[in-house]
């Protein structure tokens, strides 16, 4: 198992593709033992990448605009959430909050070109061929350069750098979401527990947990 940073990216020799973070100590450690093995970069923190984009321009319009951070009287720090939802999630209603956000709190229109940039990131992570992916990163790098944002030019390096992980997830649809599931049903029990002194027991529980999940989804099919 490889670490960093305090996170894990479990692979094995026998592996030909490996699903990771976008950060470079996974790449360099998959490098160096696995060296024919394809990686893939995971879409979650790609989007997650972007949604971080977009509230480094929200808090940075606030204390270029207001002087102090955000606050429940400013619609852009209200809807913050909102911001970070996906263009295809958002009911009229969630649409018409949003156009009110970019209308009375977005003067430079920077955070409006912020969010198109991030869901110019999701349309190219759901494209379905390498093909419609370049399109949509060339797309992607001519809105980045009109915008001119230190924050949308930071993202569109980090998918430039990731590019040849984020075409084997374009092909592969490879994910860690199953690791990402494990990885937060283990906090849970350690949360229920309020810890636990003895490992093995710690250990046991997980185990325990786990295949009894297992079990079920077995008869769920049937």
């Amino acid at each position: 198992m490889l670490r960093a940073r305090s996170s894990t990216c479990p692979i094995t020799a026998s592996q030909t593709r490996s699903t990771c973070p976008t950060e470079a100590a996974f790449r360099k450690a998959l490098r160096t033992y696995l060296p024919r093995a394809a990686v893939s970069v995971d879409k979650f923190h790609l989007v997650k990448l972007g949604n971080d984009m977009v509230t480094a321009v929200r808090q940075r319009l606030a204390r270029t605009h207001h002087g102090r951070r955000g606050r429940k009287d400013d619609p852009a720090w209200a809807h913050r959430m909102l911001l970070l939802r996906g263009a295809d999630t958002l009911t009229p209603r969630a649409w018409e909050r949003l156009e009110r956000v970019f209308r009375t709190d977005d003067p430079t229109d920077e955070l409006s070109a912020a969010w198109g940039i991030k869901e110019q990131l999701r349309r190219l992570l759901a494209t379905d061929t390498l093909a419609q992916a370049w399109n949509e990163r060339m797309r992607m790098g001519y809105f980045v350069q009109i915008a001119n944002m230190p924050e949308a030019t930071k993202l569109y390096d980090t998918v430039v750098t990731w590019w040849d992980a984020i075409e084997v997830l374009i092909v592969t649809g490879a994910t860690t979401a199953r690791v990402e599931a494990a990885n937060t049903g283990i906090k849970n029990i350690k949360r229920i527990g309020r810890g636990f002194r003895n490992a093995e027991n710690y250990r046991m529980r997980i185990l325990l947990t786990s295949a009894a999940k297992t079990v079920a989804c077995e008869y769920s099919v049937f």
